[in-house]
């Protein structure tokens, strides 16, 4: 499923080093600072998103699955070497058993700034007073439509009730930040754009567009045909609403607008129709246990083989994401016919 890159392993391209000699910073070889990392619990959902799955999935063996351990062990080495923001993806990451226990060791790790989700919304009405108290602070909730039949058509198994209830429980916690995100696809819910804005800016929170990604092939539609530019749904938005773009940048890849006289801000995430990897900041911990080095590229390091191996440890560990930076790649090729694209889906990448 990934491809083996010449240079991984990379536990040999670094010289071997004290931990008090491990730099304080990840820095790429296009000076770029990582100091964010997406973290994968699980591949596992309990919906699926014709964007993000084929109807018919087939999930890792669990044997290959990281633990919860090992899951620690990674966010730990990194945030030792300067990462202050960690995210938790999936699948669907409130599926994964036991994963407070995860979530409530990650949230008292010295040195992090930020603990984040990303989530389905189907299990908020459980767990949101957990999260805030184990120091998650912002939260983001998947919501591709309003409509209940469209909701379960996109989601195919998925009930917007729930996901509106548990939107709700977050809303009351009062996490630090709330954001929805939308995939708006040709076809399936181009006509609710203001709509989705109106439901944000009701109840204060943000709402971010995403361009449908080219990861693997779907199975019920071709992606080049429902590809909806963030330039057209941003020109829907302003036949109600005004928009000024709003300086402030988060460790993400949204480009953020104000909306005139609402706390609320207005994101938009254009993978295939604008490039934002000059200032990339982030890499992909898998569930297998692969530091995905970008999101549109294979270049990766089998983290898992250094976890499983008792001859290493986590100087190792340290060792191998210092030099994993040596082969980030400069930027993604989507839709680039002279590049390889990536097979796996969404729910193999991680959020």
């Amino acid at each position: 499923m990934f491809r083996a890159y010449p240079t991984s392993p990379v536990c040999g391209i670094v010289p071997a080093m004290s931990e008090s000699s491990f730099p304080a910073k990840l820095v790429d070889k296009f000076g770029r600072h990582v100091d964010y990392i997406r973290l994968s619990v699980t591949d596992r959902c309990d919906f699926r998103c014709v964007y993000c799955m084929t109807e018919d999935m087939s999930f890792v063996p669990r044997r290959e699955i990281l633990s919860l351990e090992e899951l620690y062990q990674i966010a730990a080495a990194f945030t030792e070497l300067g990462v202050k923001k960690i995210r938790l993806t999936g699948g669907e990451p409130l599926v994964r058993t036991d994963v407070m226990t995860l979530i409530q060791n990650l949230g008292a790790l010295p040195g992090l700034r930020e603990l984040l989700l990303t989530t389905n919304g189907s299990q908020l009405t459980t767990y949101a007073e957990p999260l805030k108290r184990a120091g998650v602070n912002r939260i983001n909730i998947s919501i591709d439509s309003l409509q209940a039949d469209r909701f379960q058509r996109i989601s195919r198994v998925g009930r917007l009730d729930k996901v509106l209830a548990g939107i709700d429980a977050v809303v009351a916690q009062g996490f630090d930040r709330i954001r929805l995100n939308s995939v708006v696809m040709m076809g399936y819910n181009e006509d609710e754009v203001l709509a989705l804005t109106d439901y944000a800016l009701d109840r204060n929170v943000d709402i971010a567009f995403i361009e449908e990604m080219p990861l693997g092939e779907a199975s019920d539609h071709a992606r080049e045909d429902t590809t909806c530019s963030n330039a057209w749904v941003r020109a829907q938005i302003e036949r109600k609403y005004q928009l000024v773009d709003s300086p402030t940048r988060t460790a993400g890849p949204s480009r953020y607008s104000q909306v005139a006289g609402y706390r609320s801000r207005i994101g938009f995430i254009s993978p295939v129709t604008h490039n934002f990897c000059e200032d990339c900041n982030r890499v992909r911990i898998t569930v297998e246990g692969r530091l995905l080095l970008c999101l549109g590229n294979e270049h990766s390091v089998d983290l898992r083989a250094i976890l499983r191996d008792g001859s290493k440890d986590k100087g190792d560990l340290k060792r191998a994401l210092v030099a994993s930076m040596e082969i980030k790649p400069e930027r993604h090729h989507f839709y680039d016919r002279d590049h390889a694209q990536p097979v796996r889906l969404m729910n193999m990448t991680g959020g």
